[in-house]
């Protein structure tokens, strides 16, 4: 049954690798990486799982990957935060997204949608070239144009869509891709690629979406797919977690990319080596979290996307087998399975093998890179504070008693407010601030600790 998803999805999203990207370079070592955008990155997991696969993809090359979105902005916005919220953190690239607010959330009559949303339009790329203007004082820093992830207009759901919307944006990503190519920096598109995948469901599914209710802000299976094709514009799909190949018959190494083998003993019944990888499998969180309704994860993006094709080989084959007898498969004393001899000489992908000490060891970095998200959205929503609210007032970075007695106020007319106040309570000490700095940082220290892979012992045995 996998096997038949895995074609189907392999033959649809090859109609859609023709859109438009400008290559980029992956990141390298000591960079730092701050994803600026609204609410789909502000709470959003796109950049978390972009992180992620270099976490565990190149554990020896330590980056830093930064949150800047902040939930409702536009591009001027944006540009008003661009020294102290972006600049400030140092970075050696940049990301910049926008598009969706600007576009608004009005519902117009056909006949005025196009001039409504081209006056929008207008408004937004008037701040866009301030913007572009700020972005060449600082040469120092690789930028990357991001076209928004689109605003989904064609799911049968309850929300009535706001038609023409997603194509307002596609003109505000038009010219991200202009300004890109003229001033050589990157850009990539997850609008056409996130559309076209979203009609493809909807042929069989009329009221899928990526996007949750609202059709705006993906759900954690749609910020998986935004990370997957951030990372094929990097040109990084194909790159295994690790490709080795055994002759059991004659013990002969054939294969071992991006790893390495030692200690081959092997004769008619049991075949063992010691191998040591240089990368991790990726692993897949199944519960559903940040954005989104609750049923969807993570996971659920394995459906829509070749990720495991493209990004999770870690290939395991053993020729000259019996290939109608079983053999089971332990690694450092720990039964993974049991296989024919057929499908050994095929390969066995253990990258989707959870009970492996290798992935076992990816999921405790993908749950403290959780962790260090979790912490990040209370920053987060500390500066939407002062951004959204305060900054507007001239009251930028002010928290005195007489702010919070402010906002405690404002907070009975305006929910947003309300539901973010407790975290403000407390981030609004420095002192608390730094607390959770310092823990993120601890975290990320951590996880560069403990992402090296490790030598494992493989046996590979006839069951009797």
């Amino acid at each position: 049954m996998y096997k038949k998803i895995l074609v189907f999805t392999l033959i649809s999203f090859s109609a859609i690798k023709g859109y438009s990207q400008a290559k980029l370079k992956p990141f390298t070592q000591g960079d730092r990486v701050v994803f600026m955008g609204n609410s789909i990155t502000d709470g959003g997991h796109y950049h978390s799982y972009i992180w992620l696969y270099y976490m565990t993809h190149f554990p020896n090359m330590r980056i830093d990957c930064f949150n800047a979105g902040i939930g409702g902005d536009v591009s001027k916005q944006m540009l008003d935060r661009l020294n102290t919220d972006v600049f400030s953190k140092k970075p050696t690239v940049m990301t910049l997204t926008f598009g969706m607010n600007d576009t608004g959330y009005e519902l117009y009559p056909a006949a005025k949608a196009d001039s409504a949303y081209g006056q929008k339009v207008k408004v937004s790329l008037q701040s866009f070239e301030l913007i572009k203007a700020e972005l060449k004082q600082h040469p120092e820093i690789k930028k990357i144009m991001i076209a928004s992830s689109p605003y989904d207009e064609t799911s049968k759901i309850k929300v009535r869509p706001l038609l023409k919307k997603n194509s307002a944006m596609l003109l505000i990503a038009a010219e991200q891709q202009k300004t890109a190519k003229e001033n050589n920096w990157g850009f990539v598109d997850f609008n056409t690629p996130m559309t076209q995948i979203s009609q493809r469901e909807q042929r069989t599914d009329s009221t899928f979406s990526m996007q949750d209710a609202d059709r705006i802000h993906p759900t954690n299976d749609g910020q998986m797919v935004m990370a997957y094709v951030f990372l094929n514009a990097q040109g990084l799909a194909g790159t295994k977690v690790a490709d080795m190949a055994i002759n059991a018959k004659n013990s002969k190494i054939e294969q071992q990319a991006n790893c390495k083998i030692t200690g081959l003993v092997a004769n008619g019944n049991t075949t063992k080596f010691t191998y040591l990888a240089n990368s991790l499998p990726y692993p897949i969180d199944t519960i559903a979290s940040g954005f989104g309704r609750p049923q969807r994860s993570q996971a659920q993006a394995l459906k829509l996307i070749p990720f495991i094709n493209d990004y999770d080989q870690e290939t395991l084959r053993i020729k000259g087998l019996d290939q109608s007898k079983t053999y089971t498969l332990t690694i450092d004393g720990k039964v993974i399975g049991t296989w024919d001899g057929k499908a050994y000489n095929d390969g066995i992908n253990l990258a989707q093998i959870t009970a492996t000490p290798q992935y076992q060891q990816s999921l405790a970095i993908m749950h403290l890179n959780e962790e260090r998200w979790e912490i990040e959205r209370r920053l987060r929503e500390y500066y939407w504070i002062h951004y959204s609210i305060l900054k507007p007032k001239g009251m930028l970075f002010n928290d005195s008693e007489a702010t919070m007695d402010s906002l405690q106020k404002y907070a009975k007319k305006d929910f947003f407010v309300g539901v973010t106040i407790p975290t403000y309570q407390k981030a609004r000490f420095k002192s608390v601030r730094d607390a959770w700095q310092k823990e993120m940082d601890l975290l990320t220290d951590q996880i560069y600790l403990i992402n090296k892979p490790v030598a494992h012992n493989f046996e590979i045995r006839l069951v009797n």
